[in-house]
This record gives structure tokens, C-alpha cells and sequence, in this order.
């Protein structure tokens, strides 16, 4: 028994091993692909963003079409080269993250629903009347965990933090101002599609960090 738990053991660290190298790598690939295709359909297209003005949530709604038009080609070209090459990977994947929730809201998101069931009738890739939002929803959770961990070893972000000779983090932490912070991360984003629930996932995230903040005092 002892020897089969070893050799899992075993198996396992060289299976993390060669994780922190090649699991960021695919998202990344993958990702790249989806947003610069986006981004170059926008650059040899027309501003569509115009006939669906009125869709987009506050306060992109109240931003002139060409700018979100511009803005948006853009950050998904220079965003999509940065993620696939590592570079300031957490930005760029928790920019894309707002900018596909933006693209949900305004395409993807039925225009009302009178319940979780109704709603759930969305998660479809082709649209039947109740939205679509399930590829862009597939790539908010492949670009959470660029978010969180960044874009492994083989990147230019561990490239630089090696020539810089940056220290890291001699141990993750997970406390009260971390999970209180990512609470208002993700919180504020998705107010835009559900706001009682992003607004009260913020509000928890700001609880979180005053209390945490009190208890270390």
C-alpha cells in the first residue's frame, strides 16, 4: 500500500510539475485565438455596435458606439497577443473577463427571463428566444484561472520575473482580503448581467475586507 501511494504521489508532482508549464499554455492558445479573431473581425468590419446601442449595460451604454467600437477591436487584437505570449496576463484575462460580460449582457443575455429555469434555457450556443450566452460563459471560466494564477512558467511574465530576480510569494494566501477582493472582482462585473446578485457579492466582498481588516488590527 505504501509503495502504491508513492508511486501516485509520485506521479501526481510531475504531473503539477508539468502543469504550471503546459495548462496556462493551452487556455492561453485557445483563448488567444477566440478574442484576435473577434478583434480582427471588428478591424475589417463595420461598426455593428450602433444598431445595438441601447442593449449595452451602464455606463457603457452612454459611451458613443464608435469609441466602444475602437476600444473593443483593439484590446481583443493587443489583449489576445499579450495573453498568448504571457504578457501582464492577469490584466489583459480580467479585462477580456469584462469585455466578454459586456458582449453577454448586449448579445448574449436573454431580454427577460421569470426565473433560474427560464434562464438556464440560455445556456445554448444558438439562439431560441432565450438567449446564448454558453461559449462566452466557457470563456469566462478558461480565463479565471489566468485571472488567479497567472500565466505559468512559460511565459514572459516568468521570464521577467526572473531577469528582474522579483520574489515571490513564499506562500499563497488566501485570507480574508483576498477572497474580499475577488468577491468585488467578479461581483461588479456580473452586476451587469444579475445586479441584485453582483451588487450583494460586492457588498459581501467589502464586508469581508472591513472585518478582516478589524480582526487584524
Amino acid at each position: 500500500m505504501d509503495k502504491f501511494i508513492s508511486l501516485w504521489q509520485a506521479i501526481v508532482d510531475r504531473l503539477e510539475g508539468l502543469g504550471q508549464w503546459l495548462a496556462p499554455l493551452a487556455l492561453r492558445i485557445v483563448l488567444f485565438w477566440e478574442f484576435f479573431e473577434a478583434g480582427r473581425e471588428k478591424f475589417t468590419g463595420s461598426n455593428w455596435f450602433m444598431d445595438i446601442q441601447g442593449q449595452f449595460p451602464f455606463p457603457f451604454n452612454v459611451v458613443p458606439s464608435g469609441i466602444s467600437w475602437t476600444i473593443s477591436t483593439w484590446f481583443e487584437l493587443i489583449g489576445s497577443i499579450a495573453i498568448l505570449l504571457g504578457l501582464a496576463t492577469r490584466f489583459f484575462a480580467f479585462g477580456m473577463s469584462v469585455l466578454t460580460i459586456v458582449a453577454i449582457a448586449a448579445v448574449h443575455w436573454p431580454s427577460d427571463f421569470m426565473g433560474v429555469a427560464e434562464l438556464l434555457m440560455g445556456y445554448a450556443i444558438t439562439d431560441k428566444g432565450h438567449g446564448n450566452y454558453k461559449l462566452p460563459l466557457i470563456f469566462l471560466i478558461m480565463l479565471l484561472p489566468l485571472v488567479l494564477r497567472g500565466g505559468g512558467k512559460l511565459s514572459v511574465d516568468a521570464l521577467l520575473t526572473h531577469l528582474l530576480k522579483a520574489q515571490a510569494s513564499t506562500q499563497p494566501n488566501a485570507d480574508g482580503y483576498a477572497w474580499g477582493f475577488l468577491a468585488v472582482a467578479m461581483g461588479l462585473p456580473a452586476a451587469m448581467l444579475l445586479p441584485t446578485v453582483g451588487f450583494a457579492l460586492a457588498g459581501a466582498g467589502v464586508l469581508l475586507i472591513v472585518a478582516t481588516r478589524f480582526l487584524k488590527a
